[in-house]
């Protein structure tokens, strides 16, 4: 699967000015951000190190960059972060081989956005050896393309990642859906000039202009996303 593939793109609806559907991996589509907490924790107790529970909200959700320099820095293990990054990899690759729970809603969200060729994108601050795994389980034909964390220049919390896929796509950053579920993604997403459905999973979300939380996907389906963006 790879990270351009341009579409042709044209109105999902008469009346409605959405043009794309963008979705993030972790905790927003498949249930696995407890997975890396649970790989990092493992990790380190091999390294002679016990997390701090209370570092769990700064390092899920975030960029592999700033979650595995947080926990070198914070417990001061011998470890470099090339060599920090290819066993979380490993160890995440390792949890999702045994089980790749979806959320609540996922499943049927995607068969519905694929049944009426609404131009759909995941974008995600994993890696791209990561993605292509999870997409086995997802079904990579529910997505016109995929973005990962390792191949944009900077990744979420900066908008290049949503810029990167509505490029991608042929389409408006601010006629794109976005479906994220942590506060890094929405800073994102909405640094992209996107509208934000906000699911969270690691820690609350308040509701702003241009932002609606709902607490799962199971409230969300294509009729709920067109309304978010009337014709203008």
């Amino acid at each position: 699967m790879t990270s351009t593939v341009p579409a042709p793109v044209t109105r999902t609806a008469e009346g409605s000015a959405l043009q794309a559907v963008l979705l993030d991996m972790d905790g927003t589509l498949v249930d696995t951000e407890g997975f890396w907490w649970d790989v990092e924790v493992e990790i380190f107790a091999g390294l002679g190190h016990t997390l701090d529970d209370s570092w769990r909200h700064v390092v899920v959700g975030g960029p592999m960059s700033r979650s595995a320099g947080f926990l070198i820095e914070a417990t001061g293990a011998d470890i470099d972060f090339a060599a920090l990054t290819v066993l979380l990899n490993e160890g995440f690759e390792d949890r999702i081989a045994r089980a790749l729970p979806l959320m609540p809603g996922a499943a049927r969200l995607l068969a519905e956005l694929a049944e009426h060729e609404v131009p759909t994108a995941l974008v995600s601050a994993s890696h791209r050896r990561i993605i292509d795994r999870v997409l086995t389980s997802l079904g990579a034909d529910n997505f016109r393309l995929s973005v990962a964390g390792d191949e944009v220049p900077r990744t979420k919390p900066y908008p290049d990642p949503y810029l990167f896929a509505a490029a991608g796509l042929g389409v408006d950053p601010t006629r794109c859906a976005v479906i994220e579920d942590t506060a890094t993604g929405v800073a994102s997403a909405e640094a992209a000039g996107c509208h934000v459905v906000a699911v969270p999973s690691v820690a609350p979300i308040a509701p702003s202009r241009g932002r609606t939380v709902v607490p799962s996907l199971e409230q969300v389906d294509l009729a709920f996303l067109r309304d978010l963006m009337p014709l203008r």
